[in-house]
Order: C-alpha cells, then structure tokens, then sequence
C-alpha cells in the first residue's frame, strides 16, 4: 500500500492531504507546528494503513528539505520528497489556469506531485547530525560575510555622498585602522586634524607594515581640498557613519568567532581529511562545500549526479538544427559560490588544473567559464575521492586529460 502526502508549510500550521495510488484524496486536515501537530499526522497515516503498517510506504511532498518537522518525518520512516517551489507552481499551473491559491490547494498539488514524479523528484538526504552542525556554523558564517559586504558598501556610498577624502585615503574600508579613524573623525572637518601621531597608532593597532609612510598619505588625503556637504548635513551623515561603523565592528568579531567554529566542527567530521586534499580548500572553504553536499552515501549515484546538484555542469538547449550549451543558473548559490572559488584557488596549487584551465582558454573559452568547466571538473574528482575513501592526488587526478590532450 502506498500513501502520498501533500504537506503545505506555513509559519504556524501544516496543511496536509492524504491521496492514494489512484489520486482519490483520502483525508485533509490542518495541523498545528510541533509535536502536536506531529503526532496527530502519524495518528491520520495510521488510521488510514490499519494492519498493513509493515507493508506500507509512504512518500510525502513538501517544499522544504531541512527543520525539525522534516527531520521528524524522515525518522518515521516516511520517504520525504523536497520539492522546488518553482517546481510546484509551474505543476499548479497544469492543473487550472484561474490562478486561484490557497494552502489546501498547494497541499493538494504536492500530494499529487508525489504520486506521479516522486521518480523526478530529489529525496530528503539522509545526512548525519554531525553534518547539519557544519552548515549551520559554515552557513551562518558565510551569512555574516555577506552582512559585513554589504554594510561596507553602503559606508561607501555614505562616504562618497559627503566625504570623498576618506574614500582617498583609505583603500579598505572594512579594515580595523580605517573604521578607527573614520569612528574617531567621521567628518571632513574632524578627520582633516587627525595626526600623523593619531594615524600611526591607529596603523600599529592594525599591524600595517611602512607606518610613517602610510600615514603621511592618509594624512595629506583627509587635508585635501574635496567638495563636501554643509556642516549639518555632514553632521548628519556622521551620525549614520558611526552607526555602520559599530555595525561592522560587531560583524567582523562574530565572523572571527564563527571562523573558529567552523573549524571545530568541521574538524571532526570524518570526511574533513579527504576535503582538505583537495586542491584549493581549506578548512572554511571545505566546510561550506561539505556541508552544501551533505554527507549522505547515497546521494548522488555518479559523479554526473553530483556535478548537476552542484550547478557546475552544462544543460543543453536544443531545437531544429540548434543547439548550444549553457551555464546552469539555477543552483546553490552557496554551493556554486564555494566550488568556483576553490577553483580559483586551486589555479595556483594544482598543476594539473592549471593545465585545464590553460586548454579551455585556449579553445576559446572566457576566464568565467573555464573557471566554472574546472570546477565541474573538480567536483567529479571530489567525488570520486569520498566514493572509494581515498585522498587526492595530483597524478591519479589528471592522469586522463593529460593522456587525451597529448593524443
């Protein structure tokens, strides 16, 4: 017997539908979150298998792939299909064209889904815990850069609108010496009577290298004629500077202490060994790749299955006499984000990918995609290295493309 189950998530309740083989909808219900709601869904499945219960399968789509409920449904055996929202739309679509939504309608779609494409859809991977511990802390950690990224530009487009000098005199905006200075002079006028006494401790605090000569420069730069704003203007403009500046300084901190995070946990794990070999990753960066791609064996069958979840490899558009390759632009952003600057990394490291990305370029590919093609290419040796438990090496790695680039 098998029983498939729409589970439409909102904030505090799940709007669920039960439907059989034949799509006839067997029961709806809306269920609190937690264990509540929990335990009145296995109540429903279980009234509803009877004493088939050994023999029963039950595969329920929803359109997440992590949180306590889906952890909870994949431990009571039930086969939980993630579902793309993309996915379900376009699939709600097929079944009216009104452009009506409600939340039973979605749990509806989802049901439905499940029983005629749970062979298409991607199963919940049965990662360890140890694992969803790393991309809590590697996820959290690349967040917070992002953060930090993006309070610097918006310092910059701050300073550009009143303060030009300091754009001048300073190269890094996010560095330690530069948000001192800029805390303890945020105007133009303050920061024109800084000292090359002020500047230079603030310098050493940092740890520059050539102090004296630095902040000479930064000195005459803050002293030089720029246009600015009028003063309360400026004074304006100061008080959301000091605001971003303590911002910042609280995001690098946390960033620092998460960075030791990630490399406890990431420590621990057991494929740690075989991800650092890999050339271009270290530690933060081998976190965020294991954690993207999970630690179950089972999930990817082929090196092929791998590099398609990762987003590296090409999807092909054909139509009459058409046909091109193109980049993948749905993917994990995190992920894809991660392998290509390990490829890049990897550049210096590897010979052999050095090598590759040589030939593409020479065939007439730009720098980003024969960055993404090495990519595609170290994600399959990845593979091919957690699949038989062995750690990377340079010979075996590229052993093939230098045999067929020499024939």
């Amino acid at each position: 017997m098998r029983l498939f189950v729409g589970d439409d998530w909102a904030e505090d309740h799940h709007d669920v539908e039960v439907m059989d083989a034949a799509g006839r909808r067997l029961g709806r219900a809306r269920l609190p979150e937690g264990v509540a709601g929990m335990a009145r869904l296995h109540t429903m499945i279980g009234e509803l298998i009877g004493d088939d219960a050994d023999e029963a399968e039950v595969l329920v789509g929803i359109e997440t792939d992590r949180g306590p409920w889906v952890r909870a449904l994949v431990a009571a055996g039930y086969t939980v299909l993630a579902v793309n929202p993309l996915q379900a739309a376009r699939f709600r679509d097929r079944l009216g064209v009104s452009g009506a939504k409600s939340d039973a309608g979605d749990a509806h779609v989802l049901a439905d889904m499940a029983r005629t494409h749970a062979h298409e859809l991607r199963a919940v991977a049965g990662d360890s815990a140890q694992i969803e511990a790393v991309k809590v802390v590697a996820r959290t950690h690349k967040t917070l850069i992002w953060e930090r990224t993006r309070h610097t530009q918006r310092l910059r487009h701050a300073l550009r609108d009143y303060f030009p000098a300091a754009l001048a005199a300073f190269d890094d905006l996010d560095a330690a010496d530069t948000l001192e200075l800029l805390g303890k002079a945020p105007t133009p006028a303050q920061a024109a009577r800084l000292t090359i006494a002020q500047i230079s401790a603030a310098l050493k605090r940092a740890r520059r290298k050539n102090i004296a000569e630095k902040a000479v420069v930064i000195q005459a730069a803050l002293r030089a004629e720029h246009l600015g704003q009028p003063e309360v203007v400026a004074a304006a403009y100061a008080a959301s500077v000091q605001a971003l500046i303590a911002v910042l300084n609280v995001l690098d901190t946390q960033v620092k202490a998460l960075q030791r995070q990630v490399d406890a946990y990431f420590g621990q794990h057991p494929a740690a060994e075989i991800i650092l070999s890999q050339p271009g990753l270290g530690s933060v960066l081998g976190a965020r790749v294991l954690a993207e791609f999970g630690d179950d064996p089972d999930r990817y069958a082929t090196a092929k299955a791998r590099k398609n979840y990762a987003g590296t490899s090409p999807i092909t558009r054909a139509s009459g006499k058409k046909k091109v390759a193109l980049a993948r632009f749905i993917h994990n952003d995190r992920l894809i984000d991660a392998l290509l600057t390990q490829a890049f990394s990897a550049l210096r490291f590897s010979p052999g990918a050095r090598t590759y990305y040589d030939t593409q370029r020479a065939r007439g590919s730009g720098h980003n995609a024969a960055l993404r093609q090495l990519a595609n290419r170290l994600v399959g040796i990845l593979h091919g290295c957690l699949k038989t438990g062995t750690l990377y090496n340079e010979t075996t790695a590229w052993s093939h493309h230098i045999t067929s680039t020499a024939a």
